[in-house]
């Protein structure tokens, strides 16, 4: 068997607001268009010949790849539940969020484990929180602990206070020995950050550590037939591993996509390369910046020519979402509940086929199983759409 499909999530780009987005607060979200909007003669020329264009602006002329969008089935609109029904596992009830900060249990757990007390605990924007509580961390040592709209436990530290080993290690223990149970949050996040008081900034290192997937996935599916299934960016944290052959954390979205690049163009495996580029949303789209939203879009535009050459003919790419994050949204500054697009390529395939609205994400995943020939998963494949 030679194919191999090659799956890029563009973290938080969205391409409107879902059918049910009022019920999250974000009726009116619309990620791409909004860019596009607010940026004077903003293109993508690559995506748009993908289909892009199509999606945006309903032009259909002639087109290399094949496209459409995905409403998400779970009731959610964070990385891991995106990621996971993308892979055919789709939740059924949403994970536990914390719009009042954490429960007494919790924190004293936390405090009691680490022989600590905590700042923070509260919802919160991390860079506003680092710099709120930077300078009381750094006389205190006390980590700091806080949360979002999204299912997540946060621990920020610097690195001259806790070592990033330390904070990694506290994440760790978190993960699996306090946040189960009801509180079985989607992920613990480390967040470390460096400088001076006034001017503190988050690193590179940030590390996810995910609930494990209480059931089959297509990553499972691929490796258990004996075909690789390698992870890029932060894919590997969301899935705790689980299912994957090999992985590459990354620093960025340019190491990212380089690496992408470097592992298509090696001719020696087959089976599923899954990278999530993550900067759209970690950098850009929680901060509401728009014109570095944009700039990074057109950096990873600009790589599309170079990856679809590094494809060999029975590749088959797809690219797509696994949320929204939309920078221009003025309501809150969390993600946001959007439908994501999605374009797929392959040399051998014709292109120009309009993939529709799918009902869930898991359609994706179905399609890759399709494609690879291995049974199971979840989801309706387009695979005999393409052709």
């Amino acid at each position: 068997m030679s194919k191999r499909a090659i799956v890029i999530v563009l973290d938080s780009v969205g391409i409107g607001a879902a059918r049910d987005a009022f019920l999250y607060g974000d009726g009116g979200a619309d990620t791409l268009r909004h860019i596009y909007a607010s940026i004077p003669g903003f293109r993508l020329p690559h995506l748009e010949e993908l289909g892009l264009d199509y999606l945006m602006n309903l032009r259909f002329a002639d087109r290399t790849g094949s496209f459409g969008i995905m409403q998400e089935k779970a009731r959610g609109k964070d990385s891991v539940s995106g990621h996971w029904e993308m892979m055919g596992l789709t939740l059924t009830r949403p994970f536990p969020t914390y719009p009042h900060g954490f429960p007494p249990e919790v924190i004293t757990a936390f405090e009691n484990r680490f022989k600590t007390k905590t700042l923070g605990n509260r919802p919160e924007s991390g860079t506003k929180i680092i710099a709120e509580l930077g300078e009381e961390h750094v006389r205190t040592g006390y980590p700091i602990v806080y949360t979002s709209a999204d299912s997540v436990f946060q621990i920020a530290a610097h690195t001259d206070v806790i070592p990033l080993d330390r904070l990694y290690e506290m994440c760790e223990i978190s993960r699996h020995e306090i946040l189960q149970g009801e509180h079985l949050v989607g992920r613990v996040i480390a967040r470390p950050f460096i400088g001076t008081l006034g001017n503190y900034t988050r690193t590179e290192d940030r590390r996810d550590y995910a609930a494990t997937p209480p059931g089959s996935t297509v990553l499972t599916a691929v490796s258990s037939a004996g075909l690789d299934c390698i992870a890029v960016g932060k894919t590997y944290d969301l899935f705790a591993g689980k299912g994957f052959t090999a992985h590459y954390h990354t620093q960025n979205n340019d190491e990212g996509i380089r690496r992408t690049v470097e592992i298509v163009r090696d001719r020696t495996w087959r089976g599923l390369l899954f990278t999530n580029l993550v900067d759209f949303d970690m950098l850009y789209g929680h901060r509401r910046n728009v014109a570095g939203y944009a700039a990074a879009l057109q950096r990873f535009d600009t790589a599309v020519p170079e990856l679809l050459a590094a494809m060999d003919h029975e590749d088959l790419l797809f690219i797509s979402a696994d949320h929204g994050c939309d920078p221009a949204f003025g309501v809150h500054t969390d993600h946001t509940r959007e439908y994501v697009p999605i374009l797929v390529y392959g040399p051998a395939y014709r292109g120009g086929t309009y993939l529709g609205v799918r009902e869930t994400f898991a359609d994706l995943g179905a399609t890759v199983l399709d494609y690879l020939g291995v049974p199971g998963g979840a989801g309706l494949s387009f695979l005999a759409d393409l052709s």
